[in-house]
């Protein structure tokens, strides 16, 4: 693991090329491109990111790398890493993601719908719910569900609309929960890998009420 002061010099940053791979057709050419280009480069975000989010979250967390293994035959349209307080798995648990489609990077707080305590986090939320929501900074993006590419405008989403996307995730089995940011394929930060590290930390940083209050 990296030191939390520093970052990580092996993160060089996103280009055209990771984001190409998703035009790549079948299952197997498309996951290989994945595992050469874009893995190796979530084990280094994943290694600056780690200690930096478990000193806040005051917890150790661990690094996981999505890998698509219930596929059979449709090709991942996107592809992440989780962090997250659980050594075996993120998806039973509030975790952070950083990932790729073809046209965007997402940094998300995530709540999935196979975690298992979902009413319990949902009615924390909602205990808290005024001041989650003034948490959040402008230009933050929503999303209710990871697979797809579709979001909701932070600086458009008022209180009423946050506090029945909580009832949702509480009362709704399948019903998930994912706030971030968003950054497009041709933002120049995402070539610049200290800028991209440092910003993905800031980010993070901002979403921490989100994971403290999950974890109670």
């Amino acid at each position: 693991m990296s030191n939390s002061s520093t970052l990580h010099p092996d993160f060089k940053g996103f280009n055209s090329n990771d984001f190409d791979t998703f035009g790549i057709d079948g299952l197997d050419e498309r996951m290989k491109a994945i595992q050469e280009r874009i893995q190796p480069k979530f084990k280094a975000i994943g290694e600056a990111l780690c200690d930096e989010i478990a000193m806040q979250a005051g917890t150790e967390m661990y690094l996981h790398i999505a890998r698509h293994a219930r596929r059979t035959v449709n090709p991942p349209k996107d592809t992440w890493l989780a962090i997250a307080a659980n050594k075996r798995g993120y998806k039973q648990h509030p975790h952070f993601q950083v990932g790729l489609f073809d046209d965007h990077v997402f940094l998300w707080f995530a709540l999935i719908y196979e975690l298992p305590d979902k009413e319990v986090i949902a009615g924390r939320f909602l205990a808290n719910e005024q001041a989650l929501y003034d948490s959040i900074p402008e230009g933050y993006v929503f999303s209710f569900d990871h697979t797809q590419k579709k979001s909701f405008s932070s600086d458009e989403l008022s209180l009423e609309d946050f506090s029945a996307s909580l009832v949702r995730l509480r009362d709704v089995k399948k019903a998930e929960f994912l706030v971030g940011r968003h950054l497009s394929s041709s933002d120049p930060i995402l070539a610049d890998g200290e800028a991209f590290l440092s910003l993905a930390k800031e980010t993070f940083h901002s979403l921490m009420p989100f994971y403290r209050a999950a974890r109670g």
